[in-house]
Parts: structure tokens; sequence; C-alpha cells
């Protein structure tokens, strides 16, 4: 098996999605903390620019958003299965939009009103101050939800969440796909990191109910590790992808070898900038070289993310 570290912090919302996918697969981690806000110098110099969290690190490779993180994680331990048949496509339509509409509208909620003292609450003044600035620099290209229509957003979306349960354990059935994973964690964060806003899941209790099953699968085996170790780690490395697709798919005219960026759609605007060494239907990988970690290669999925060339 190989070394799995992943780059994240306690309070991040997508690193609990994988966090716990880690324990529904029962794998062994190494657990680096990163800042929640910039600067990131560590962090960013590994991913080229990409700021969000997590990344999971194998080696030389650097796998960005939690979309292709579970694409990894299954082909590595295949069973259980985020993909059962035959429902695997329906399962990732439900995390596309659990991981877009429904976390927007649940963050939204959260940290209105009471919830984002309920975040800062041991926290010194200017730290509420930074984060607020960060996420608005990281928002840039989005537009944002007034807390009064996300909480009725939220609660359309947790009656239609509640309804999915009617006769099941889990959202897709009797075991938890990849759509129970990333409906999860935005209300893992409503109860968790915002309690005095968690009253709206008291509405459905058949959500609250799986929200404890789903608690109840834990995190896997978790050892620390730090950003200088996982460097190390990378330096010792080549690179060698675990995403089982390779052949070229050309939806740009821009061919391999080229210098381009890849930036997320909208949150994080920031691009990561590398050679494109692999553009195929599922993802694009940059080869980027620093005397610190070696040569990587960060790879991104294709949806969600554009795709330029730089030109020189």
């Amino acid at each position: 098996m190989a070394e799995l570290i992943l780059h994240h912090y306690a309070t991040s919302p997508f690193s609990e999605k994988v966090r716990l996918i880690m324990g529904y697969k029962k794998l062994t981690w190494k657990s680096v903390i990163v800042p929640s806000i910039m600067p990131k110098p560590d962090y960013v110099a590994l991913t080229g620019g990409y700021r969000r969290v997590p990344v999971l690190q194998i080696g030389a490779d650097i796998y960005c958003d939690t979309a292709l993180i579970c694409d990894v994680l299954e082909h590595l331990t295949p069973l259980p299965s985020l993909y059962p048949e035959p429902g695997k496509g329906l399962s990732r339509v439900v995390a596309q939009w659990a991981d877009s509409s429904l976390f927007w509208a649940a963050m939204a909620h959260n940290l209105s009103g009471k919830g984002a003292a309920d975040v800062f609450a041991k926290a010194p003044p200017e730290a509420a101050k930074a984060f607020g600035e960060d996420r608005k620099a990281m928002s840039s290209n989005m537009v944002r939800l007034r807390p009064g229509d996300a909480t009725s957003a939220y609660k359309s979306y947790l009656r239609r969440l509640s309804d999915m349960l009617d006769d099941t354990d889990y959202l897709l059935g009797g075991y938890p796909t990849v759509a129970d994973f990333a409906c999860y964690h935005p209300l893992w964060f409503t109860r968790k990191r915002t309690p005095s806003m968690a009253d709206i899941l008291q509405l459905t209790p058949a959500v609250v109910d799986w929200l404890d099953r789903m608690a109840g699968i834990g995190h896997g085996t978790m050892e620390t590790f730090d950003e200088a170790q996982a460097f190390e780690v990378a330096r010792a490395s080549l690179p060698h992808t675990l995403l089982s697709d390779s052949t070229f798919q050309d939806d740009h005219g821009i061919p391999l070898g080229s210098h381009v960026t890849v930036t997320a759609e909208t949150f994080g605007p920031e691009p990561t900038d590398g050679e494109l060494i692999a553009a195929t239907r599922t993802h694009y990988t940059l080869r980027r070289t620093g005397e610190r970690f070696g040569t990587v290669h960060v790879h991104f999925p294709r949806v969600g993310y554009v795709l330029r060339k730089v030109e020189s």
C-alpha cells in the first residue's frame, strides 16, 4: 500500500469528507496540518499555486480536489466501493451537487448570525477578520447566497435528503457511496462547528440519524507528519500516477508538453502552472520541479477546472 499523506486542517469540511472515506476504507494515513488561510508558503510551493484544502500526496504525486482524491482512494482500495454498481453514475451526480449547491447553501447558513461567533469563539477579533478577507478573495468569481436565501435553500435540501432516507440507511441504498460522504461534510460543519445554527437539522430527524451512522465510520488510522517530511518524501520519490486512464483527449488544441495553467472555475482563483503531461477524459496532470521537493506531478479533475496555455 502506498503511503498516503493528507494535507488538511481540522475544521475543513472537504477534509472531513476525505478523512471519513479513509475510515470507510480502513486506511492508515499521515496527517500534515496546513494553515486555514494564506499565507501557505510550503503548501503552495508543493502544489504550484493551488491553495484549496485538502490535497492527497502519494510519493511525488499531488492529487487536488476531493472528487479526484476519491478516485485515487477507490483505485488503491476498491472495496468497500464508493461507486457501487448499478448506480455509480447517480452517486457521482449527487456528490457533485452536494459539493457545490448543498455546500454553499449550508456554509452561508452556518456562518450567518451566531455561527461565525461559534467558529471564532476562542480566537482574537483579528482572526475572524483575516478569515473573512481570505475567503472573500477566494470567492471573487462567485455569487454568494445571502443568509436568508441560503437558509431557505438549506431547509429544502435537507428535506430532499430526508426523502432519500425514507426506506434505507444511506442515501442511495443499504451502504454508503460517494454521495453520502459528499453530503455529510457540510452538515458535519453545521453540527460540530456552528452549533448555534444546528437547530435546522432537527427539522429532518431521518437526516440526524444518518449523520450519526456516518460519524460512526471514523477516520481510519492517522499518524502525525509535517510539511518538511512530506517534502522529503516527494524528493525521494518518482512520480507514478494512480489514475487509470491515460489516453490524450484534446479538447483545447493544447499539445502535451505545453506550458499551461489550471485554475478552478469558481472558488479559489489562484492558477497552478506547469508542463502539461496528461489531459485525459477525467483529469489533467502538470509536471513541476522545485529545489525543495524535486519533480512532482500535480493532478486535477477536468470537471470544475479551466486549462489555459501560457503564451510566451
